[in-house]
This record gives C-alpha cells, sequence and structure tokens, in this order.
C-alpha cells in the first residue's frame, strides 16, 4: 500500500467512524514497527499534560484499578479509615466519603466545580501522611468523583492501551510546580535559579519590558544543545498559562527578540503552532522526537473552564493528528496525563521522604537515599511572608495520584501498570530513549520513581479491540453549559463501590520483606528490600494515630530497622503500607506477641517460618484470607522450636495471609502483596466490592474469570 493510500484511509477511516468517535480503535489498530524489540523502536514521545484531576476522582469506581476497594486503606483515629472525612463544617459531625458525580442524572456536573489546589492547603490535607483533613482543606466536594459511565473515552484509553495507577503528581500544590517538575525536573529548592517555586508564577512570558523569571536550565534546553528535535504545539494566546517555558528567562528573551536571543527557541516554544500544525507535521513525517502539546483553555479539562468531555474531545483530537500518518504513529508514543489532582480526594498516601515534625529530634522514618532538594528549606522569593515559615522542613512531594495513559502501539490490551512514577518519569523515559540526561531529577526521586519503560510491552501482539465511545456531542453539550456546578455529597456517607474486573498487569520491580521482633519494652521493625527499584513504606501506629506515619524509603539491596516502644500494656499494632497493595499488619500483646513469625516471598513461591522463643507450647493458626481456599491449618509448636512451612500461591501470585494465636487474641501477623517474578500477570481479583470503612473489614474472595 503506499504512504498516500494510507493516509487516505487514515482520514477515510475517521468519517467513516463516525468522526473521532473510533479514533481510539483505528489507533489500536495499528501494529508497531517493530525492528528491535526495544525502546529503539520509538522514534517519537509526545506529551498532553491536561489540568487537574486526581486518580480516585476519574477511577476510583474502574475495574481492575487501584481504587475504592483497595483492602487496606489508610487507618484514622476512631476505628475509621481514609474513606470516611470529617466534613469541613466541624461542628455538624458529618462524614464525607466518595460520592458519585453523576453526569447521566444531571449532565450540568459535567462542569463540576474545582477545589483549593495551593501548597498550604495541599500540606494541610496531606498532613505528613495521616490523610484525614481532605474536605476540611479542600471543601466537602473535593470526594466527588466520576463513575465510568461519566468518562465513556477515557474508559476506552484504559481498555485499549495502558493506565497507570501508582502514577503521582510531582508536588503537594499547583499547576505551575508540578509543570516545573515535568519540564525541567525540579522547582529549583535551593532558590540559585528563581525558586523555589511554590505556586503558579510568571504564567505568560511577562511584558517586553520585564526582565525576570526563573534561570536553570530547562530539558527543552538540553535536547536543543543535544542535537535532538524537539516543539510546543499550543495557541500562544490560548494555553491557559501552562506552558511553564514562558516563566524562564531565556524564553522571554526569545519572544520579545531581545537581543542575543536565541530565535530556535522562539519558533519551538513561544509560537502558535495548533493540532492543525501537528497534524501537517505527521503528514510531512517531520513530527519530532519530543513534542509537548498544550490545550487550550476550553479543552483543558480544568474544572473551572472545561470538563471531562471537553478534554476526551481534545485528546481524540491529538490522537487524530497522530494517526494522519499510520506510518509514522507505528513508532509513536502519546503520554497523557494531568499535571496536579486539583483539590479532589486520592486514598493513596503519596511515597515522600521521612518527615521532620515540628520540635521532634529526628525525622519520622529513614531515608536510605539523599534527599537533598525534596525538602523546603528556604523561603521562595516571591512569597517571603512569615505565614510561609509554617511549610518549612517539608517534603515538596510525592503528591497524590493522577492518571496517566500511555497510548502507543507498544502499549496495547488495557493493561494496568503499577510501578511508583511521577512526572520527572516523563524525563527519565526521554534520558533513556535519547541519551539526553536531566540533572535536576534529585537522588531520591530516581530511587523511588521509574522511567515508564515498565508500561510498554516490545514483544506482544495486538489485543482484543476496545469499546467505541462517541464523545463529540457530549463536549458541545459540555461547552454549551453557562458555568460550573458544586456537587453536594449525601447527608449520610455511603461506600464507594467498584465492580469487579481484573486487568492484565505490567511487570514491576517490587520484592519486599518485613519483619518484626518483640521485647520486654520495644519492638524492632525490619524492612529488606530485594527488589529492582527502590521503594517507600509508610507504617501507622494504630495505638497512636494521631502521630504521622512514619516513612522509610529503602533503596535497592538495603535494609532498614527502627525500634517502637510498646505501650504500657506492652501492646504494639503496625500497619504497614508499600506499593501494589503491599501489606504487612503486626499487632500483639504481651509475652506471647515476641514469637517470631516471618514470611519470605521468593519468584517461586511463599515460605513462612514461625519461631517459638516461650517455655511453653505456641499454637498458631494460619489462614489464607483470600485467594485460596484451604481449611486454616493450626501448628503446635514445642518450647523453643521452629518450624518452616512452604504456602500454596495462587496461580496469579496474589497472597493474603493471617497468622494468629489461640492463647493471644490480640496477636495478628497479616502477609498481603503480590509475588513478582518478571512475568506479567493480572491487577488484584479481590479487589472489588464496597470500599472499607474500617480497616479489619473482611475482604472479599478473589473473582477469576477462565
Amino acid at each position: 500500500m503506499t504512504t498516500k493510500r494510507r493516509r487516505f484511509l487514515a482520514g477515510a477511516g475517521a468519517a467513516a467512524l463516525g468522526g473521532l468517535a473510533g479514533v481510539v480503535q483505528r489507533a489500536h489498530a495499528v501494529a508497531p514497527a517493530s525492528r528491535h524489540g526495544d525502546l529503539r523502536d520509538i522514534e517519537h514521545i509526545v506529551l498532553l499534560t491536561q489540568e487537574n484531576r486526581a486518580f480516585d476522582h476519574y477511577f476510583g469506581a474502574l475495574p481492575g484499578v487501584r481504587g475504592f476497594a483497595d483492602p487496606f486503606p489508610v487507618p484514622l483515629p476512631g476505628g475509621r479509615t481514609v474513606w470516611q472525612q470529617p466534613a469541613k463544617d466541624a461542628a455538624s459531625r458529618r462524614s464525607v466519603a466518595p460520592f458519585r458525580i453523576d453526569t447521566r442524572e444531571r449532565f450540568a456536573l459535567m462542569r463540576v466545580e474545582g477545589t483549593p489546589h495551593r501548597w498550604p492547603d495541599a500540606q494541610q490535607a496531606w498532613d505528613h501522611g495521616r490523610m484525614a483533613h481532605w474536605p476540611a482543606s479542600k471543601e466537602d466536594h473535593s470526594m466527588a468523583f466520576f463513575g465510568p459511565a461519566d468518562l465513556p473515552f477515557h474508559v476506552a484509553l484504559a481498555d485499549a492501551f495502558t493506565l497507570c495507577d501508582a502514577y503521582h503528581c510531582s508536588f503537594q500544590g499547583g499547576t505551575w510546580p508540578n509543570r516545573l517538575f515535568m519540564w525541567t525536573g525540579t522547582n529549583d529548592p535551593h532558590g540559585t535559579g528563581g525558586g523555589p517555586a511554590l505556586y503558579n508564577e510568571f504564567e505568560d512570558f511577562g511584558k517586553p519590558e520585564d526582565t525576570t523569571g526563573y534561570r536553570w536550565t530547562t530539558y527543552a534546553e538540553r535536547l536543543q544543545a543535544a542535537g535532538v528535535s524537539w516543539q510546543v504545539y499550543q495557541d500562544v494566546a490560548d494555553n491557559f498559562g501552562d506552558n511553564p517555558l514562558a516563566g524562564f528567562r531565556v524564553f522571554r528573551d526569545a519572544f520579545h527578540r531581545r537581543p542575543g536571543h536565541d530565535p530556535a527557541l522562539r519558533e519551538r516554544a513561544a509560537t502558535t503552532r495548533a493540532l492543525d500544525a501537528l497534524r501537517a507535521d505527521v503528514v510531512a513525517r517531520r513530527l519530532p522526537a519530543v513534542s509537548w502539546v498544550v490545550a487550550p483553555v476550553a479543552d483543558s479539562e480544568h474544572p473551572w473552564k472545561s470538563s471531562p468531555a471537553q478534554g476526551a474531545d481534545y485528546t481524540a483530537r491529538v490522537l487524530d493528528a497522530l494517526l494522519a500518518d499510520e506510518e509514522v504513529w507505528s513508532r509513536t508514543v502519546l503520554l497523557v496525563n494531568y499535571d496536579e489532582n486539583d483539590g479532589y480526594f486520592d486514598h493513596v498516601p503519596p511515597p515522600a521522604p521521612p518527615s521532620l515534625l515540628p520540635g521532634a529530634p529526628r525525622p519520622a522514618g529513614e531515608s536510605g537515599v539523599s534527599t537533598e532538594g525534596e525538602m523546603h528549606r528556604r523561603l521562595a522569593p516571591e512569597h517571603p511572608e512569615p505565614a510561609e515559615n509554617a511549610w518549612l522542613q517539608r517534603p515538596y512531594g510525592l503528591g497524590p495520584r493522577v492518571p496517566m495513559f500511555v497510548v502507543s502501539p507498544f502499549s496495547r490490551g488495557g493493561h494496568v501498570c503499577s510501578e511508583v512514577f511521577d512526572h520527572t518519569s516523563t524525563l527519565r523515559l526521554l534520558e533513556k530513549r535519547f541519551g539526553v540526561a536531566c540533572p535536576e531529577i534529585s537522588a531520591w526521586r530516581r530511587a523511588v520513581c521509574g522511567d515508564l519503560t515498565s508500561a510498554f510491552d516490545f514483544k506482544r501482539g495486538a489485543a482484543p479491540p476496545p469499546r467505541l465511545p462517541s464523545i463529540a456531542q457530549e463536549a458541545a453539550r459540555a461547552r454549551a453549559l453557562p458555568g460550573t456546578t458544586r456537587p453536594v455529597p449525601p447527608a449520610q456517607p455511603v461506600p464507594p463501590v467498584q465492580p469487579p474486573g481484573a486487568r492484565p498487569a505490567r511487570a514491576l520491580p517490587y520484592a519486599l520483606q518485613a519483619s518484626c521482633s518483640v521485647g520486654a519494652r520495644e519492638l524492632t521493625l525490619n524492612l529488606d528490600n530485594r527488589g529492582r527499584t527502590g521503594a517507600v513504606i509508610h507504617v501507622y501506629d494504630r495505638l497512636n494515630l494521631a502521630a504521622a506515619p512514619r516513612r522509610y524509603t529503602a533503596a535497592v539491596g538495603q535494609t532498614l530497622q527502627d525500634r517502637w516502644p510498646l505501650t504500657a500494656e506492652g501492646r504494639h499494632d503496625l500497619w504497614l503500607l508499600g506499593p501494589n497493595g503491599w501489606h504487612r499488619h503486626f499487632a500483639g500483646r504481651g509475652a506471647a506477641a515476641q514469637a517470631d513469625v516471618q514470611l519470605e516471598t521468593t519468584p517461586e513461591g511463599l515460605v513462612l517460618r514461625l519461631d517459638n522463643p516461650d517455655r511453653g507450647e505456641a499454637r498458631f493458626s494460619l489462614a489464607a484470607v483470600t485467594y485460596a481456599d484451604p481449611a486454616p491449618r493450626v501448628v503446635v509448636l514445642p518450647p523453643r522450636s521452629a518450624q518452616r512451612l512452604v504456602l500454596p500461591l495462587p496461580v496469579h501470585r496474589w497472597y493474603d495471609w493471617r497468622v494468629t494465636r489461640a492463647d493471644d487474641p490480640a496477636f495478628v501477623r497479616r502477609f498481603a502483596g503480590h509475588v513478582e517474578n518478571g512475568e506479567a500477570s493480572i491487577t488484584d481479583p479481590a479487589m472489588h466490592g464496597p470500599a472499607l470503612f474500617t480497616p479489619d473489614a473482611p475482604r472479599p474472595k478473589a473473582i477469576v474469570k477462565a
């Protein structure tokens, strides 16, 4: 087939399928141009960053992702979990749970009202990881979410390509700091180039006489110096201020044609090249290696000026432009993400360095990786007022989860990738593909956040085609709405429900181990990282939930150890959370709690070791909580003896085992997660049903279809 014929059919196919309604199917139908079977097959990476949506806000009710049925939510005081938040009106003593924005019933909710989303209120809502004051900081409607029926195009993208459900924004705050991390790898924490950037400053190219602006080096400049082609596609007069290059002095000089400016910077970043220009570059086979696409205000998906329907229509038009030549698309990746969460709720505690709490002698936890550049240690020049002192020593991020779609012939199949990423991960992908380093990315982020390569599969063929949503009509209806609508939560909180349906899952690099030993007055916690990447583990003390959780960053091959004082009654109750549903629960009281129970996960299976240091016998009960259904086993250990058991591992390698003792009702050792062996799997098949309002509520059994 000739190139001219192929381009004609691409356009004719769009018309035949009803305009943009079939764009996802057309993108899915193109086979990858596989020559090397690795990252070298990708020649073009296009980044479209939309505005202000949290992951749970969009996908908490989507089957097969870490959403409302997450089995191990953050515990809150009073026996609650993170799913029940105190209302903004504290005097009412109401709770607010995530509640549905039903646009099928009331279409005006498609233009939902936004929420506060700046550095101070983001820090208040996150609260060092306690996650207990979201409506108080962000308004009650921050708990609102869309269902899959409200987002047909977004769901079609997830069904056709790869959705990342552990992708976080980089910064606890608004648009510009997050976009600075995405375009430069940093917010200039040491203030050497005009930072640290905490707020939305320099949102356009400024006035001709204005010579201010950031002064550190952007990744676009690094690409240019290395001879790698790049372009910003935007309407300079209507881009919502979402091109952060406009805040840098070198680009402002180029925009205003000041003496000594670089004309290439002006052409590539400071001129209008909208989607018609993107399409023309695809047709002419001159699509750059790296492209940033910046949407107009009405298409930005921002809750204030736009909507999911309008954003879907714009994303479809971007995809349609890239499909103008199928041969170009066969070597292209489109990354669609969101700069920040607005103030909308997400339940997953963001990985972050350990917090240094006021008056504390040491951080709450430990990092085995340098946190240089990750803590806020100086006032921003634009905001030197004393009130800003309250936020000193706070971690910059990571921020809440936001959606990320990896759309490409190399990411087809409706997969979920659950590796921890943030906005600097997009730069890491560019680094790895084009060999241009971004030295501004901190060592801590490089250890904890992946480079997005795990989201691709260069070996497999096509998967079944996705559904075909029609989006143009809903986008037009949304544009016609006169303004935004504030949703109102129900008077009584109702647990949101996540339907069943596991999805294919990408292989992940995690292999974490945890154990504890209990002495007369303290508990010793051991954390061991045997995986291929660093990881953050949150530890919540359920006997003192007013305290901030301790966070531990374990580098590859590293073992961390910490001590916990027991209560006056000799009790302990620790709730551990790690990536991709990894969970440990260690609880007990008194001498019986000194029994040692360890679970080792290996690529071949699970090995449980029981150790009885007591002078009397110990009776342990083993129960498979969720995935296997053998009868509970009772193991009786004689005094001062140990036993090693091999536990069955279900076919998809998800596990959840609870060990208790008959002579100590308070004794619990629970081990849950997924055993990684370098192969693809499925997402948690037991992650369905209502959100758990209490942390110890029973889990539903796994549902696995043949």
